[in-house]
């Protein structure tokens, strides 16, 4: 059974499918708090020396990353898609023999939904950043949320999950994680 402690050796960050035709179709600050928390995620695990991948869904019909988000992110290359899931070849093996994945992204209910169950099923262990995740309406996030813990997500936050792979206080790493979740 995959453990519920985040350990930083075994954890990757997933940034599903935040593109910017997909945010125009959001509330706008329903969408700034999921950007703001899903920037927050990034400049962490950065902090932290963790692994990052992005994924975009049919980028030629909903568009790039978002420019907030895609910034942030640096030199990370999306991997593109048509499928639902991101839990696709060229993700799992960029996660490599990390078996812990924090997932950020869009849309709860489907694309996000469907990436945890398929980790789940590939025995690896999902951490839903519930919130950096969104659906164009509440009740699809609400019910997206649910999906993803009844496949077996461990639902937490994005602070949550960066100060359970810190551990502790006092290091240059705890400083920029502070910064970054501020």
């Amino acid at each position: 059974m995959p453990t519920f402690r985040l350990t930083l050796d075994q954890t990757a960050l997933l940034v599903v499918d935040i593109q910017e035709r997909l945010c125009a179709a959001m509330d706008r600050d329903t969408l700034d708090r999921m950007l703001a928390r899903t920037n927050a995620a990034v400049e962490g695990a950065r902090a932290l020396g963790m692994p990052i991948i992005l994924t975009e869904q049919y980028p030629k019909g909903l568009g790039p990353t978002h420019s907030l988000v895609r910034m942030r992110l640096g030199d990370v290359k999306p991997v593109e898609k048509l499928e639902f899931t991101a839990a696709v070849p060229d993700v799992l093996a960029a996660l490599g023999s990390r078996k812990q994945v924090l997932v950020a992204g869009m849309e709860t209910h489907i694309c996000v939904f469907q990436t945890v169950r398929d980790l789940t099923e590939r025995g690896l262990s999902p951490f839903l950043l519930a919130d950096a995740v969104l659906s164009r309406s509440a009740e699809d996030r609400r019910v997206g949320l649910d999906l993803c813990r009844d496949a077996g997500a461990h639902v937490v936050t994005v602070e949550a999950a960066l100060f359970d792979l810190l551990g502790r206080a006092g290091t240059p790493e705890f400083k920029k994680v502070s910064a970054a979740v501020r």
